[in-house]
């Protein structure tokens, strides 16, 4: 089953819907959508060290996506105006990636795969790094679920029920440094944000309550994946960019019918 490319692909992608399905509603609700791209964007600069250093690009987009995440989650804490704060870091360090690679003259990499993902030259072992990190993400969600629905909701409430809401915060980061991570090779680094927000954007949409969010996250980024690998197949279009296509779709399909529904109710 594994040697055919479009089950490895679909698998793969299917796994990070599992995983960027919660975690892409923490950051609709949390308003973190900037964050995410900041740190999707430094994966480039990670490629470029992994390549240079010669050790996995997994890890390497891993350690630089984190270290993304926990430098944008300190200066947060610390009262920095984040819109300007992360559109500096998000395309510096997108710039830094790419100057970066160009002083490797040894190393021939395609960045196209990186930065749009290429889903079908998905193998085993990227399959189940994939797996791995997709499965820890969503294990760590779902360990850490009340607590983060506590401290998203108010910091005040945390604190006033033992938890600590920046603990939480870094639970987050790590989560999304683990998903920008493994979804590199899927939609590249410039579509990851997409795939964390505009499937859990087409959820709120409809779905009552958090878990009832989450769970059709999950569903309309499987769907997306299976639709947008189907439309790559049938026209021949890049892989990643038609997973997002699809996803878009589905979130207009459902807020025209979630208006059309508002509309019948207020009459």
């Amino acid at each position: 089953m594994l040697d055919d490319f479009m089950m490895r692909a679909t698998l793969a992608g299917l796994a990070v819907a599992l995983a960027t399905g919660p975690l892409g509603c923490f950051v609709v609700w949390r308003r973190m959508a900037y964050f995410g791209d900041a740190t999707a964007h430094a994966a480039i600069l990670g490629v470029a060290l992994a390549l240079g250093f010669q050790i996995s690009i997994f890890v390497g987009t891993m350690v630089v996506a984190l270290v993304m995440a926990m430098m944008v989650s300190v200066l947060a804490g610390r009262g920095w105006a984040m819109d300007t704060t992360l559109g500096v870091l998000a395309h510096s360090a997108l710039a830094f990636g790419l100057v970066a690679v160009s002083f490797l003259p040894a190393v021939r990499v395609d960045l196209t795969a990186y930065l749009f993902g290429d889903i079908l030259a998905v193998s085993r072992l990227d399959l189940a790094i994939i797996a791995a990190g997709s499965a820890l993400v969503l294990g760590l969600i779902l360990w850490r679920w009340s607590a983060l629905l506590t401290a998203t909701l108010s910091e005040d409430l945390a604190h006033a029920a033992g938890i600590h809401p920046g603990r939480e915060r870094m639970v987050l980061t790590v989560a999304l440094a683990v998903v920008v991570a493994v979804a590199l090779k899927i939609v590249g680094a410039l579509l990851i944000a997409a795939l964390l927000i505009i499937p859990a954007a087409a959820a709120r949409n409809f779905a009552r309550g958090p878990e009832a969010m989450a769970f059709s996250a999950v569903v309309i980024g499987g769907i997306a994946v299976w639709g947008g690998l189907q439309l790559s197949l049938a026209q021949d279009t890049p892989s990643g960019p038609s997973i997002v296509v699809v996803a878009a779709l589905i979130f207009l399909l459902s807020t025209l019918a979630g208006s059309l529904f508002q509309n019948r109710l207020g009459r």
